[in-house]
């Protein structure tokens, strides 16, 4: 099943299920058909909160940066058509240092319009990278919530917004 056309790397289909961060962790970056790696995080730019990249472990145990702009994502794999799309470790910092890892956020405490909403454990991208919400847990089991800039997470935590 397509996520994101091949046509538009990084986008998803406007038709099409929008995948969630957990979802693309468990697939694999392939070029030409070859497997290079899995990507272990997602990065979220700080400002704009959306998804700019991921932190792709390789099959020769380095971790490269990798931005979603030059990926197609569909059919359960992550599709670059250069090597050089992957980024060194030293540029991999530049950008763990400048982002939001969303398996760091996961665990935090979210707060919507002033109103407690639970506790993060997933994000929703949407086209283009774009947050299409989260899926907080709490004492009604894991719900999803819109991601707008009302979205905050709890004073001591990062700031959403």
């Amino acid at each position: 099943m397509s996520r994101f056309p091949a046509d538009a790397p990084g986008q998803d289909a406007p038709a099409v299920a929008s995948p969630r961060a957990s979802e693309l962790l468990t697939w694999t970056v392939r070029l030409h058909g070859i497997s290079l790696g899995r990507p272990v995080d997602l990065f979220l730019d700080r400002d704009e909160l959306r998804a700019v990249g991921f932190d792709v472990l390789c099959g020769d145990q380095v971790h490269r940066f990798l931005p979603l702009a030059t990926a197609t994502i569909s059919g359960g794999q992550i599709v670059i058509r250069s090597p050089l799309v992957l980024f060194e470790e030293d540029e991999l910092a530049f950008y763990r240092a400048r982002t939001l890892s969303v398996t760091a956020l996961r665990g935090t405490p979210v707060v919507r319009g002033g109103e407690p909403q639970g506790i993060l454990e997933d994000i929703v991208i949407g086209r283009g990278g774009v947050l299409e919400g989260l899926l907080v847990g709490g004492e009604g089991g894991e719900r999803r919530i819109p991601f707008d800039d009302t979205v905050r997470f709890e004073p001591g935590s990062r700031s959403a917004a």
